[in-house]
């Protein structure tokens, strides 16, 4: 199972990347995008392209900048937080297109130009045998551990009927589609989530009372394609800034299993 996780997730952790700031207001904590960087890069397969990110400026804007091209790799934001301190997170994204053949319901054409995760780190304290065992096996071998689930929100290339999906690669990331299609390429799109029902809704369980970290991913190595995409104005909210807007939340979604 452990080998599953880490193809599913992130293999490696590099040094940071210059060009972010975190800034703490009450209820708050803000990334600038301007200041030394938290952001750090993860990657998948060694022998696989990896995403192009930079710090960059957007119709005066600062922002994350993702270059994508028969690639997959992402960057975590290194603020781990609390979800239930900080259950709200709010963002802004663009995407230069969508990919023709991108398809998130199978492995084949898996890709999207815009995801952004809320990883959850696993607790071993809280583990059983078996789960504890694997997860060792995994630190010895690479070094920490693989988050134990994540909500993975999408910008996908096409409408699902269904608002959760399993991951095709590993059950416990459930995919949400925030956006879809190409009617809002090139223009910047807010979202504001709550991590606290977005959990309970793909699990069926509240989520662990562990900390969690952000990452932000546009891969095109399924489909050999390419993007680019922008990410700005993250934050972490302690409570709602606003009525949510998503389509996710406006959705009736069927059941889902748990990991």
């Amino acid at each position: 199972m452990w080998k599953s996780v880490f193809i599913a997730f992130f293999l490696v952790l590099l040094p940071t990347v210059s060009g972010a700031r975190v800034l703490k207001a009450k209820g708050c904590i803000r990334e600038t995008f301007r200041g030394p960087s938290d952001w750090k890069p993860l990657l998948f397969d060694r022998s696989k392209k990896d995403t192009v990110y930079s710090i960059a400026q957007d119709d005066g804007t600062a922002c994350l900048r993702a270059d994508s091209d028969d690639s997959a790799s992402a960057l975590v934001w290194g603020r781990e937080f609390s979800p239930y301190k900080y259950p709200i997170v709010k963002w802004r994204w663009k995407v230069s297109n969508v990919y023709l053949k991108g398809n998130i319901r199978g492995k084949k054409y898996n890709d999207s130009p815009a995801r952004l995760f809320i990883m959850f780190k696993y607790n071993p304290e809280k583990a059983n045998f078996f789960r504890k065992l694997e997860y060792s096996l995994a630190r010895k071998i690479y070094g920490q551990y693989p988050p134990a689930s994540a909500l993975c929100y999408i910008w996908a290339s096409r409408r699902h009927k269904d608002g959760i999906r399993s991951s095709p690669s590993f059950g416990a990331i459930k995919y949400i589609v925030l956006e879809a299609g190409g009617k809002y390429v090139g223009k910047w799109r807010e979202e504001e989530i709550n991590i606290l029902k977005d959990y309970r809704r793909a699990f069926g369980k509240m989520p662990p009372r562990t900390e969690a970290d952000v990452a932000f991913m546009d891969d095109s190595d399924d489909t050999g394609e390419s993007s680019t995409s922008w990410l700005s104005s993250l934050e972490l909210l302690t409570k709602p800034s606003s009525p949510v807007k998503s389509q996710f939340h406006n959705l009736t979604v069927k059941k889902v299993s748990g990991p």
